[in-house]
């Protein structure tokens, strides 16, 4: 059996797909079960973050593992195989290793050198031994991975390579300022009460909020996070629980906004976000564009509101934003402009650039888009600081699938920072001098893995020899007492210790030498070849293999 990955995360996939290929808990716990289930694997494991969407398995044939588990992937995520292909990015045996090795460093995040990853690894552990799908090999490479992650947080300097993605947020909701005076006094609202939530709940609370307010779907959840913020020793921060229905009043009253839900749709639609800047400020919103030759002081359209909407609105199943919501791959950047242009309330000249019936095919590709993703494309592009007014109103959306429309960064005095933002920022982050380092432990660490499952992968074979050489002992010291029935009990046990050191030493040798080949690459023949030799029994060797995972099962720590 081998490892394998399949998987796809930010480096390989835009923020459109990954949302759209998010699992949530019930889609994963399903997906390790019909992993499990399938011919080519025997163990499996799910490491889903807001940015990657990993399956690992111990198969038994390459290909068909990758085809089975590609096409499980994208049965659980929804999303097409054709469509998702293009994404998925495949690690086997000792690569495989490395890359979960380097994805615990923090090496693989969005954020070099995050910390927050450890504890996804755990969960995800956790979750494949409660549901039995994890074996000796997947229990191995994860508490392993864990190690290792912890070993180049302690011995390196990769803390300061980045942070966590809490705190790269909020650093870009500063705008690259110093995040206690940029923080000091405001109100915050945290929607969500998971780990990132709680996190981004102490982050707020730590830089100097005057209040953190935590809404929840279990309001009880929330209460005991908003219980932990204001018993905590190192900050001082008035804290409460509303419940959700809550949310659009406090929308009027909170300064910075952090939400990280599990929810598959919108938390906060662009509508809700203008009403509650309406609500502080007493006037309209206003969407804010950079679009030639169109106002920055237009209000936002309704749907359906105006006639020239590159769109057949009524081909587009309702709820969806006509703001636009995430960027979609291969879509025409002519046309994005012409919606943009419709949205803001302004006219482009389209003769200029195509003719009325590639227009129109564009237009209906656009419709098409918005009817199976539910929303309209968002195109952004960088707007010159003068010409946008300073925020007041700051919004971190860490969900995956998203919980903010991402067209409420449209909206004059409101800054969104999101996981697609955030890639964009991390992208030109520079790297620390400690990553180096980070990466020759995650080498070795590789290595040395590697070994202890080629030396452990014939250990089995190795007891099986030495339970047959002491059964054949056993065998001729009874014939020896049948044959022999005048010997004393004394010279007996001197006869059996002395067979049993003449077996030790003719076995110690080949056996010691056997297993420091076969920790090397490409020893994997080893075990067949000295089961071939011996002549051992298949299923004795098999029965020795459950036994130990029986007993590694015993002695998992809690």
């Amino acid at each position: 059996m081998s490892l394998l990955v399949v998987g796809l995360s930010h480096r390989s996939a835009p923020v459109s797909v990954l949302e759209r290929a998010a699992l949530s808990s019930d889609a994963q716990i399903k997906l390790l079960q019909d992993t499990v289930a399938a011919e080519p694997a025997t163990e499996a494991a799910v490491l889903a973050t807001c940015n990657r969407i990993e399956l690992y398995a111990d198969v038994d044939k390459f290909h068909a593992g990758v085809a089975e588990l590609s096409t499980l992937l994208a049965r659980h995520s929804g999303v097409g195989l054709d469509e998702l292909s293009p994404y998925l990015y495949v690690h086997y045996e000792d690569r495989a290793v490395h890359h979960l090795f380097s994805v615990a460093c923090g090496l693989d995040s969005m954020v070099v050198g995050e910390g927050q990853i450890l504890g996804q690894i755990k969960d995800s552990l956790a979750t494949a031994q409660e549901l039995h799908t994890a074996g000796k090999l997947l229990n191995d490479l994860f508490q392993q991975a864990l190690r290792v992650g912890k070993r180049a947080h302690s011995e390196t300097g990769i803390d300061r390579a980045g942070q966590s993605l809490v705190t790269f947020g909020l650093e870009q909701l500063a705008a690259g300022g110093d995040v206690p005076a940029w923080a000091s006094g405001r109100r915050a609202l945290v929607i969500g009460a998971g780990s990132m939530s709680s996190l981004a709940a102490a982050t707020l609370a730590r830089a100097g909020v005057a209040e953190v307010v935590v809404a929840n779907r279990t309001f009880e959840r929330a209460e005991r996070l908003a219980q932990i913020l204001t018993e905590a020793d190192d900050n001082a921060v008035a804290a409460r629980a509303v419940r959700m229905d809550a949310v659009p009043d406090e929308l009027t009253r909170a300064d910075v906004v952090v939400s990280c839900t599990g929810a598959t749709g919108l938390v906060l639609t662009a509508e809700a976000v203008a009403h509650a800047v309406e609500g502080r400020t007493g006037q309209p919103a206003v969407a804010h564009t950079t679009v030639p030759e169109v106002s920055a002081k237009t209000p936002l359209p309704p749907a359906g509101a105006d006639e020239n909407c590159p769109l057949d609105l009524a081909a587009v199943q309702p709820g969806f934003s006509v703001m636009g919501e995430a960027a979609v791959a291969g879509m025409d950047a002519a046309t994005l402009e012409q919606h943009a242009a419709w949205v803001a309330g302004g006219t482009i000249d389209r003769t200029a650039r195509r003719s009325p019936e590639a227009d129109a095919e564009l237009i209906a590709a656009l419709a098409a888009t918005a009817a199976t993703v539910g929303r309209i494309p968002e195109r952004r592009r960088p707007e010159p600081p003068a010409e946008r007014p300073a925020p007041f109103f700051f919004l971190l959306d860490l969900a995956m699938p998203r919980d903010i429309d991402a067209a409420v960064h449209r909206l004059a005095g409101v800054r969104l920072v999101d996981i697609e933002s955030l890639a964009e920022a991390s992208a030109d982050a520079p790297m620390a001098a400690d990553v180096d380092q980070v990466r020759r432990i995650v080498s070795d660490e590789v290595a040395a893995f590697g070994a202890a499952q080629r030396a452990a992968h014939i250990t089995p074979t190795v007891v099986a020899l030495r339970t047959m050489a002491a059964d054949v002992v056993a065998s001729e010291i009874a014939r020896l007492d049948g044959r022999l029935p005048d010997l004393d009990e004394r010279q007996r046990g001197e006869i059996r210790q002395a067979v049993h050191r003449v077996v030790d030493k003719l076995l110690h040798a080949p056996t010691v030498r056997v297993k420091q080949l076969a920790a090397e690459p490409g020893g994997a023949g080893y075990a067949d070849a000295l089961r071939t030799l011996f002549d051992l029994d298949p299923e004795t060797v098999a029965a020795v293999s459950r036994a130990g995972d029986s007993t590694d099962e015993k002695d998992r720590p809690a």
